[in-house]
Protein backbone atom coordinates (compact mmCIF):
# COMPACT_ATOMS: atom_id res chain seq x y z
CA UNK A 1 0.00 0.00 0.00
CA UNK A 2 2.85 2.31 0.92
CA UNK A 3 4.86 1.75 -2.34
CA UNK A 4 1.83 2.25 -4.41
CA UNK A 5 1.16 5.78 -2.49
CA UNK A 6 5.11 6.57 -3.23
CA UNK A 7 4.49 5.81 -7.19
CA UNK A 8 1.33 8.08 -6.88
CA UNK A 9 3.13 10.83 -5.65
CA UNK A 10 6.44 9.94 -7.75
CA UNK A 11 4.54 9.94 -10.71
CA UNK A 12 2.52 13.63 -9.98
CA UNK A 13 5.86 15.01 -8.65
CA UNK A 14 6.71 14.19 -12.84
CA UNK A 15 3.58 15.26 -14.22
CA UNK A 16 4.41 18.71 -12.46
CA UNK A 17 8.19 19.08 -13.24
CA UNK A 18 6.85 18.49 -16.74
CA UNK A 19 4.20 21.04 -16.86
CA UNK A 20 6.13 23.63 -14.84
CA UNK A 21 9.84 23.58 -16.53
CA UNK A 22 8.79 25.95 -19.04
CA UNK A 23 7.60 28.38 -17.09
CA UNK A 24 10.20 28.30 -14.48
CA UNK A 25 12.80 28.22 -17.62
CA UNK A 26 11.01 30.99 -19.06
CA UNK A 27 11.18 32.79 -15.85
CA UNK A 28 14.88 32.40 -14.98
CA UNK A 29 16.27 33.83 -18.08
CA UNK A 30 13.52 36.56 -18.19
CA UNK A 31 16.03 37.05 -14.83
CA UNK A 32 19.33 36.92 -16.92
CA UNK A 33 21.81 40.09 -17.55
CA UNK A 34 21.13 40.32 -21.11
CA UNK A 35 24.92 39.39 -21.27
CA UNK A 36 23.93 36.15 -19.59
CA UNK A 37 20.60 35.59 -21.84
CA UNK A 38 21.89 32.30 -23.34
CA UNK A 39 23.45 30.98 -19.79
CA UNK A 40 22.23 27.46 -19.15
CA UNK A 41 22.89 27.46 -15.50
CA UNK A 42 19.49 26.89 -13.73
CA UNK A 43 19.40 30.18 -10.99
CA UNK A 44 19.80 33.88 -12.88
CA UNK A 45 23.31 34.88 -11.26
CA UNK A 46 23.09 37.82 -10.48
CA UNK A 47 19.67 38.34 -10.95
CA UNK A 48 18.60 41.54 -12.98
CA UNK A 49 15.21 43.21 -14.23
CA UNK A 50 16.73 44.71 -17.12
CA UNK A 51 14.62 42.61 -19.64
CA UNK A 52 11.85 43.97 -18.21
CA UNK A 53 12.85 47.72 -18.33
CA UNK A 54 13.33 46.93 -21.58
CA UNK A 55 9.84 45.49 -22.50
CA UNK A 56 8.36 48.67 -21.18
CA UNK A 57 10.46 51.08 -22.95
CA UNK A 58 9.16 53.46 -24.34
CA UNK A 59 9.73 52.78 -28.31
CA UNK A 60 8.00 49.29 -27.83
CA UNK A 61 4.43 49.98 -26.81
CA UNK A 62 4.05 46.69 -25.15
CA UNK A 63 1.75 48.70 -22.99
CA UNK A 64 -0.52 49.43 -25.25
CA UNK A 65 -0.63 46.25 -26.62
CA UNK A 66 -1.34 44.45 -22.94
CA UNK A 67 -4.39 47.14 -23.22
CA UNK A 68 -5.52 45.76 -26.47
CA UNK A 69 -5.38 42.31 -25.58
CA UNK A 70 -7.70 43.43 -22.86
CA UNK A 71 -10.26 45.21 -24.74
CA UNK A 72 -10.32 41.99 -27.34
CA UNK A 73 -10.22 39.36 -24.74
CA UNK A 74 -12.84 41.29 -22.30
CA UNK A 75 -15.01 42.60 -24.80
CA UNK A 76 -14.91 38.76 -27.14
CA UNK A 77 -15.87 37.13 -23.84
CA UNK A 78 -19.15 39.02 -22.72
CA UNK A 79 -20.28 38.93 -26.72
CA UNK A 80 -19.79 35.26 -26.52
CA UNK A 81 -21.06 34.59 -22.86
CA UNK A 82 -24.30 36.90 -23.88
CA UNK A 83 -24.70 34.60 -27.43
CA UNK A 84 -23.76 31.00 -26.10
CA UNK A 85 -26.05 31.45 -23.15
CA UNK A 86 -29.26 31.94 -25.65
CA UNK A 87 -28.08 29.36 -28.20
CA UNK A 88 -27.12 26.78 -25.16
CA UNK A 89 -30.19 27.57 -23.48
CA UNK A 90 -32.63 26.74 -27.11
CA UNK A 91 -30.95 23.95 -27.29
CA UNK A 92 -31.48 22.68 -23.94
CA UNK A 93 -35.10 23.68 -23.40
CA UNK A 94 -36.63 24.14 -26.64
CA UNK A 95 -37.61 21.31 -29.19
CA UNK A 96 -37.62 21.93 -32.41
CA UNK A 97 -36.81 19.93 -35.81
CA UNK A 98 -32.77 19.49 -36.73
CA UNK A 99 -31.76 19.90 -33.15
CA UNK A 100 -29.20 17.31 -33.01
CA UNK A 101 -27.91 18.56 -35.81
CA UNK A 102 -28.09 21.96 -35.33
CA UNK A 103 -26.03 20.98 -31.57
CA UNK A 104 -23.41 18.89 -34.24
CA UNK A 105 -23.06 21.60 -36.40
CA UNK A 106 -21.78 23.74 -33.77
CA UNK A 107 -19.54 21.39 -32.29
CA UNK A 108 -17.89 20.81 -36.00
CA UNK A 109 -17.34 24.42 -36.26
CA UNK A 110 -14.93 23.89 -33.48
CA UNK A 111 -12.86 21.34 -35.41
CA UNK A 112 -11.43 24.12 -38.51
CA UNK A 113 -8.01 25.10 -37.21
CA UNK A 114 -7.66 28.84 -37.11
CA UNK A 115 -5.05 28.88 -39.63
CA UNK A 116 -7.89 27.94 -42.26
CA UNK A 117 -9.86 31.45 -41.94
CA UNK A 118 -7.25 33.26 -42.11
CA UNK A 119 -7.60 33.99 -46.56
CA UNK A 120 -11.96 34.46 -46.24
CA UNK A 121 -11.72 36.54 -42.93
CA UNK A 122 -8.54 38.65 -44.23
CA UNK A 123 -10.59 38.87 -47.65
CA UNK A 124 -14.14 39.93 -46.09
CA UNK A 125 -12.34 42.34 -43.69
CA UNK A 126 -10.42 43.88 -46.43
CA UNK A 127 -14.01 44.50 -48.46
CA UNK A 128 -15.59 45.93 -45.56
CA UNK A 129 -12.56 48.01 -43.94
CA UNK A 130 -11.88 46.38 -41.09
CA UNK A 131 -8.27 45.54 -40.93
CA UNK A 132 -6.54 47.19 -38.29
CA UNK A 133 -9.73 47.49 -36.20
CA UNK A 134 -10.73 45.95 -32.67
CA UNK A 135 -13.75 44.24 -34.20
CA UNK A 136 -11.32 41.81 -36.96
CA UNK A 137 -9.97 40.58 -33.79
CA UNK A 138 -12.68 40.15 -31.35
CA UNK A 139 -15.51 38.81 -34.11
CA UNK A 140 -13.28 35.50 -34.84
CA UNK A 141 -12.31 35.13 -31.23
CA UNK A 142 -15.86 35.20 -30.53
CA UNK A 143 -16.84 32.37 -33.35
CA UNK A 144 -13.84 30.06 -32.18
CA UNK A 145 -14.75 30.13 -28.86
CA UNK A 146 -18.51 30.19 -29.00
CA UNK A 147 -19.04 26.37 -30.17
CA UNK A 148 -17.12 25.46 -26.22
CA UNK A 149 -19.34 27.89 -24.97
CA UNK A 150 -22.40 26.75 -26.40
CA UNK A 151 -21.48 22.94 -25.66
CA UNK A 152 -20.49 23.27 -21.53
CA UNK A 153 -23.27 25.74 -21.12
CA UNK A 154 -26.04 23.60 -22.75
CA UNK A 155 -24.82 20.80 -19.77
CA UNK A 156 -25.89 23.06 -17.16
CA UNK A 157 -28.90 23.82 -18.60
CA UNK A 158 -30.32 20.25 -19.10
CA UNK A 159 -28.91 19.01 -15.77
CA UNK A 160 -31.74 21.42 -14.11
CA UNK A 161 -35.15 20.32 -14.02
CA UNK A 162 -37.72 22.41 -15.90
CA UNK A 163 -39.85 22.54 -13.43
CA UNK A 164 -37.94 25.60 -11.81
CA UNK A 165 -39.01 27.62 -15.38
CA UNK A 166 -42.82 25.91 -14.65
CA UNK A 167 -43.20 27.00 -11.02
CA UNK A 168 -41.78 30.56 -11.48
CA UNK A 169 -43.97 31.31 -15.04
CA UNK A 170 -46.91 29.88 -12.36
CA UNK A 171 -46.07 32.77 -10.18
CA UNK A 172 -45.96 35.32 -12.80
CA UNK A 173 -42.52 35.26 -14.27
CA UNK A 174 -42.36 35.06 -18.51
CA UNK A 175 -39.59 32.58 -19.82
CA UNK A 176 -37.44 34.96 -20.18
CA UNK A 177 -37.75 36.05 -16.41
CA UNK A 178 -37.68 32.78 -15.22
CA UNK A 179 -34.62 32.67 -17.50
CA UNK A 180 -32.70 35.21 -15.74
CA UNK A 181 -34.20 35.14 -12.26
CA UNK A 182 -34.06 31.37 -11.94
CA UNK A 183 -31.75 29.85 -13.97
CA UNK A 184 -29.27 31.78 -14.69
CA UNK A 185 -27.92 32.21 -11.03
CA UNK A 186 -28.03 28.84 -10.68
CA UNK A 187 -25.93 27.97 -13.55
CA UNK A 188 -23.23 30.59 -12.00
CA UNK A 189 -20.78 28.09 -11.92
CA UNK A 190 -20.61 27.59 -15.64
CA UNK A 191 -20.80 30.67 -17.02
CA UNK A 192 -18.36 32.04 -14.41
CA UNK A 193 -16.01 28.79 -15.87
CA UNK A 194 -17.12 29.77 -19.52
CA UNK A 195 -16.52 33.18 -19.53
CA UNK A 196 -12.65 31.97 -17.77
CA UNK A 197 -12.18 29.96 -20.48
CA UNK A 198 -12.93 31.88 -23.14
CA UNK A 199 -11.09 34.83 -21.70
CA UNK A 200 -8.05 33.26 -21.84
CA UNK A 201 -8.47 31.80 -25.14
CA UNK A 202 -8.87 35.11 -26.49
CA UNK A 203 -6.10 36.24 -23.91
CA UNK A 204 -3.41 33.92 -26.23
CA UNK A 205 -4.87 34.01 -29.55
CA UNK A 206 -1.97 34.62 -32.02
CA UNK A 207 -2.67 33.77 -36.04
CA UNK A 208 -5.48 35.91 -36.57
CA UNK A 209 -4.48 38.81 -34.92
CA UNK A 210 -0.96 38.49 -36.64
CA UNK A 211 -3.17 38.69 -40.10
CA UNK A 212 -5.81 41.07 -38.99
CA UNK A 213 -3.52 44.36 -38.01
CA UNK A 214 -0.43 45.55 -39.30
CA UNK A 215 -0.78 48.82 -37.31
CA UNK A 216 2.20 48.84 -34.27
CA UNK A 217 -1.15 50.42 -31.86
CA UNK A 218 -3.92 48.13 -32.32
CA UNK A 219 -1.32 44.68 -32.16
CA UNK A 220 -2.05 42.55 -29.08
CA UNK A 221 0.87 41.20 -26.74
CA UNK A 222 0.83 37.94 -28.32
CA UNK A 223 1.87 39.37 -31.58
CA UNK A 224 3.77 42.22 -30.11
CA UNK A 225 5.79 39.30 -28.22
CA UNK A 226 6.95 37.72 -32.09
CA UNK A 227 7.70 41.28 -33.32
CA UNK A 228 11.00 41.63 -30.76
CA UNK A 229 13.64 42.69 -32.11
CA UNK A 230 17.10 43.59 -30.91
CA UNK A 231 19.40 46.43 -31.03
CA UNK A 232 20.73 45.22 -34.33
CA UNK A 233 19.41 43.50 -37.40
CA UNK A 234 21.48 39.94 -36.12
CA UNK A 235 20.70 40.18 -32.37
CA UNK A 236 17.92 37.44 -30.75
CA UNK A 237 15.75 39.48 -28.24
CA UNK A 238 15.17 36.15 -26.25
CA UNK A 239 15.33 38.13 -22.70
CA UNK A 240 13.11 40.59 -23.78
CA UNK A 241 10.74 37.87 -25.67
CA UNK A 242 10.75 35.76 -22.48
CA UNK A 243 10.37 38.87 -20.10
CA UNK A 244 7.62 39.65 -21.78
CA UNK A 245 5.89 36.21 -21.46
CA UNK A 246 6.23 36.25 -17.82
CA UNK A 247 4.08 39.67 -18.04
CA UNK A 248 1.50 37.95 -20.50
CA UNK A 249 1.13 34.77 -18.65
CA UNK A 250 1.32 35.78 -14.97
CA UNK A 251 -1.85 37.27 -14.94
CA UNK A 252 -3.40 34.41 -16.07
CA UNK A 253 -2.15 32.11 -13.32
CA UNK A 254 -2.71 34.73 -11.06
CA UNK A 255 -6.78 34.61 -12.76
CA UNK A 256 -7.23 30.51 -12.18
CA UNK A 257 -4.90 30.31 -9.14
CA UNK A 258 -7.55 32.70 -7.32
CA UNK A 259 -10.99 31.40 -8.72
CA UNK A 260 -9.87 27.75 -9.00
CA UNK A 261 -12.81 26.32 -7.04
CA UNK A 262 -15.20 27.80 -9.25
CA UNK A 263 -13.38 26.82 -12.10
CA UNK A 264 -13.65 23.43 -10.70
CA UNK A 265 -16.93 23.31 -9.80
CA UNK A 266 -17.86 24.40 -12.64
CA UNK A 267 -16.40 22.06 -14.91
CA UNK A 268 -18.08 18.81 -12.42
CA UNK A 269 -21.17 20.18 -12.18
CA UNK A 270 -22.51 19.92 -15.44
CA UNK A 271 -22.12 16.13 -15.06
CA UNK A 272 -23.71 15.66 -12.23
CA UNK A 273 -27.85 14.94 -11.90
Amino acid sequence: MRYRAVLRYAGLAVILAYCLAPFYWMVVSALRRPTDQFSLTPFPAPMSVANFAAVFGVDVGFGRALLNSLVVAGVATVLTLVVGLSAAYCLARLRFRFKTAAAAIIIATSMFPGISLVVPLLKLFTDIDWINTYQSMIVPSMALALPLAVWNLNAFFRQMPGELEEAAMIDGCTRLGAFRRVILPLAAPGVFTTAIITFVTAWNEFIIALSMVNDKSMQTATVAISRFTGAYSFDQPFGTQMAAGVVVTVPLVVLVLVFQRRIIAGLTAGGLK
